[in-house]
Formats: C-alpha cells, sequence, structure tokens
C-alpha cells in the first residue's frame, strides 16, 4: 500500500506534535510566537508556518493551557504577546509524555520487529 499524499499526511504530523511541542518551550519559559515558531526547529517539524504557531496558541489559551499578556518592555519594537504556561497546561505536557512515550515504544518494536523480519527473507512467510 502506497501513502497516496505524503506532504498531507506531514501536515498531520506537524498539526499532531505542534501542541506538544509548544508546550514543553512554555515550560522553559515564557515566549512569544515567533521565538516559539524558531524554538521548535530541532524537534524535526521542518519549517512550521507561522500562523499556524498562533493559530495554535489561540486555542491553546481558549483551553485553558497557556496565558497571554502585552509585553509593553520589549526592548526594540512594537510590544509582543507573550505566553506562558498554566497549571493546566503543565498537565496536559505531561499527558502527552506519557502518550509520547507508548508511542515510541511502539514504534520501536515495529521497527524492530521489521527489521529482524527483512534481515531473514524476503517476506513471503507473513
Amino acid at each position: 500500500m502506497r501513502h497516496r499524499n505524503r506532504h498531507r499526511g506531514r501536515r498531520g504530523h506537524i498539526r499532531r506534535f505542534l501542541e506538544p511541542c509548544l508546550l514543553l518551550m512554555l515550560r522553559m519559559g515564557k515566549s512569544h510566537g515567533y521565538e516559539l515558531s524558531q524554538a521548535i526547529t530541532p524537534f524535526g517539524l521542518g519549517e512550521v508556518d507561522l500562523s499556524l504557531v498562533y493559530r495554535m496558541l489561540r486555542q491553546m489559551e481558549a483551553s485553558g493551557l497557556v496565558v497571554s499578556a502585552w509585553d509593553a518592555d520589549a526592548s526594540s519594537g512594537a510590544p509582543r504577546r507573550v505566553y506562558r504556561l498554566t497549571e493546566q497546561g503543565e498537565r496536559r505536557l505531561s499527558a502527552w509524555v506519557d502518550d509520547l512515550g507508548d508511542t515510541d515504544r511502539f514504534l520501536h518494536r515495529f521497527f524492530d520487529t521489521y527489521a529482524d523480519h527483512t534481515a531473514g527473507g524476503n517476506g513471503d512467510d507473513l
């Protein structure tokens, strides 16, 4: 079975993993949207559209996971909306860590099984 639309699937992955990445970054300290979009790059999501980051932040704020305030003391430029994690956001991050740990274990078993199987034959004995 071939994956019909890799790009569409990738966007789904970005949307799925954007929330835990943002929550983790905010656990490390308050930040504004542009800083957060740059800070999540090492997670391997690729270049994430800034509008998607801001949309996710608004959704997380509406859900009570983060709160924001204008930073009028910004040293350069216009004031920026700065986000910080709430206690509810801490709990959601913890749930994400548990869920992602389960996913990590599943994926490792899957890839190990695949590697073991493909190393031993051509796959006809399934």
